[in-house]
């Protein structure tokens, strides 16, 4: 018997050892994909209203700036839980008007401070971005932003 770790041993390891991480990873990947198709997204509140925002939302380029549950830039507030920082769990009609008029505000010509650009949104796509913003806070997030301010 030799004494150390022979060729063909080691290429055993080598491939057994990739075989599993292999099948592992698919594993966990296909875990992760069950995981947020069934539990994590909301696909109950899923309207075409929001899917109307979202796409509002990529016309924009809205993510160039801010983040949703931390995927975007982080030049603009986190945007993931802006329903609930605007009271949209007591007070949804309240949240609305809120986030419309901050929207429709916008450049504020705070000196020294970021500015959000002016856009002119119709009504419609108002609306269908608000109900997007809506729909993501109700997306099982695991506790993020870890600040509530986003």
């Amino acid at each position: 018997m030799a004494d150390g770790l022979t060729k063909s041993a080691a290429r055993n390891i080598f491939y057994g050892g990739s075989l599993f991480f292999f099948l592992l990873f698919a594993a966990l990947t296909a875990h992760s994909h069950w995981y947020m198709v069934n539990t994590s997204t909301d696909s109950e509140g899923l309207t075409e209203s929001v899917v109307e925002g979202k796409h509002v939302w990529e016309k924009n380029m809205c993510i160039n700036c801010h983040s949703i549950m931390g995927e975007g830039a982080y030049f603009a507030p986190e945007l993931g839980n802006v329903w609930e920082r605007y009271g949209g769990h007591d007070n949804p009609e309240a949240a609305r008007a809120g986030l419309a008029a901050w929207i429709r505000a916008q450049p504020l010509g705070a000196e020294g401070r970021r500015q959000m650009p002016a856009y002119d949104f119709s009504d419609e796509e108002m609306n269908a971005l608000i109900d997007f913003l809506e729909w993501t806070d109700g997306i099982d997030d695991q506790d993020w932003p870890p600040h509530p301010a986003g």
